[in-house]
């Protein structure tokens, strides 16, 4: 049983029922042209300035997680239960402005003001999730949000002078208290009430302009939803497919969307692997994937901004099968299988026979990605990921490497047992260096077997030359990446990365 209706959230307090807007409207386009709430702007229109960033309200358990989004790529039904705020609200009733806003004015963290909306609503964000965060935290917080007049500094220095200003009653109150624990206003309890109270008993469904949305709440209701329609995009984040409708102006048709599926949005540790289901968001399976695997916290955090985390999936990110995708060279590295259903029918297999050629996989019609399985890291794994681009935060790698080697458990010489290298940006799939691999098994992790190794991958692929980067240099990159691996590895280790670490006078 579905129930065909209205789309419900709350919007800055207040409940709002919509109807008669496609499917495939982003939030954006609703606050802007239908609701006149124009502080939240459209800059980019592909996630990656963050003058359109809004903060989502939505229930976890009883209680409620304050997370940051990009509007103009984030679809209007996917906020269904949720409750959105906007810049607008930010500011007391009585005219009173929020810490975020003030310390902004007080650091003199706004020129021409465009973008100065989007950056208030992180540091709102930011105030709802962490105390005091130290520098590191606030330049993960705002790496979403772009400022082309101002510099930073200003912006950095108010995130911390918002704390030091008297805080507000309510929701717009501090998230986090001194000690870590969670703050929770009476306010913010009767907004938890009103989103359970919108929470649906059957499968939301949704249709404006002959355009439909189905959202299955169970895994036997998503695979007979895309058996009935195999030809419906599947979305989750859509921080991919939402450029689609921004910039390429597609038709979606039929829109299958699998956030409200509980058996997808599981993360589970089993005797031999770690689980992460397809709907988890990236900021859930990062931390999930850091907490075993924290070499690999810096691609994480480099994969994209904490809207883009909060929206989009890594089951997402690897159904997708961009060339340049980043996480699934990470996870080829780390031996990971994927899950597929159609039907009642289940397949496993290595992440690597996934993809067939550029945007093809071996998915049937009406298949789907269930879950990802990570096994658990050996005791002897040395890993690494590199990642190049034209700037730290906020863009599309030129070359991704990720490279694991197992020593081998019986002997202390340092001979390797298994090698795993995962490849991006350098073929027309996310592809394991093979060939390369080969030459690392039985031998030992020294300086010899490093250089062999690297004149190996600089010829194993054959790369585009495009605007990021020629071919002759990513071919260069692959050889170099993996010439600091060794270096990064080698006893005793050299330090080759560079932290900046600044103090700012508020």
């Amino acid at each position: 049983m579905s129930s065909t209706s209205s789309i419900r959230l709350l919007l800055n307090g207040a409940p709002v029922a919509i109807n008669g807007l496609r499917p495939q409207t982003t939030l954006l386009e609703y606050l802007r042209e239908e609701r006149r709430l124009t502080g939240t702007k459209e800059g980019c229109a592909e996630g990656d300035c963050g003058a359109c960033t809004v903060v989502l309200a939505e229930l976890t358990g009883a209680r409620l997680a304050w997370k940051p989004v990009n509007a103009c790529i984030r679809l209007l039904p996917s906020v269904d239960g949720k409750a959105v705020f906007t810049v607008e609200s930010l500011r007391a009733p009585d005219g009173l402005l929020h810490p975020a806003q003030r310390a902004l004015i007080d650091c003199h963290g706004s020129q021409c003001g465009f973008c100065t909306p989007g950056f208030a609503m992180s540091l709102f964000g930011l105030y709802k999730n962490a105390h005091r965060p130290d520098r590191g935290a606030v330049d993960d917080a705002l790496s979403g949000n772009l400022c082309r007049c101002t510099g930073y500094l200003p912006i950095l220095a108010a995130a911390q002078r918002m704390y030091d200003i008297d805080t507000m009653a309510g929701w717009r109150g501090p998230g986090i208290n001194a000690d870590g624990s969670r703050c929770e206003s009476s306010e913010e309890k009767s907004i938890a009430a009103q989103l359970a109270a919108l929470t649906r008993a059957h499968p939301f469904e949704y249709a404006a302009e002959g355009q439909r949305w189905i959202a299955p709440q169970t895994i036997v209701e998503l695979a007979d939803a895309c058996l009935t329609r195999p030809d419906a995009q599947i979305v989750a984040g859509a921080t991919d497919v939402g450029l689609w409708v921004t910039k390429q102006q597609r038709d979606l048709g039929d829109i299958i969307y699998t956030g409200d599926c509980a058996e997808l949005q599981v993360i589970a540790n089993t005797c031999s692997h770690l689980e992460i289901g397809a709907a988890v968001t990236l900021t859930d399976a990062c931390a999930a994937l850091d907490a075993e695997w924290p070499e690999l916290h810096e691609a994480w955090i480099r994969f994209g901004s904490v809207p883009i985390r909060n929206s989009g999936t890594l089951g997402g990110n690897v159904a997708n099968g961009s060339p340049i995708g980043d996480s699934m060279p990470a996870l080829m590295a780390l031996g990971a299988t994927i899950v597929l259903r159609q039907g009642d029918e289940q397949r496993e297999m290595p992440l690597d026979d996934y993809y067939l050629d550029y945007r093809k996989t071996v998915c049937k019609p009406g298949e789907f990605v269930v879950t990802l399985r990570v096994p658990h890291r050996h005791d002897r794994l040395l890993l690494r990921a590199y990642k190049i681009a034209k700037r730290f935060d906020q863009d599309i790698s030129a070359v991704f490497a990720c490279f694991a080697l197992t020593l081998d458990d019986g002997l202390d010489d340092g001979r390797i047992a298994q090698a795993r290298i995962g490849c991006g940006g350098v073929a027309p799939i996310p592809k394991r260096a093979k060939a390369t691999e080969t030459l690392f098994e039985g031998r030992r992790w020294d300086d010899a077997t490093a250089e062999a190794a690297a004149i190996s991958l600089a010829q194993e692929f054959a790369p585009i030359g495009d605007m990021r980067a020629s071919a002759g240099y990513r071919r260069a990159m692959l050889a170099n990446l993996l010439r600091r691996f060794r270096v990064e590895t080698a006893a005793p280790a050299v330090a080759v990365r560079v932290h900046a670490a600044v103090t700012i006078m508020v």
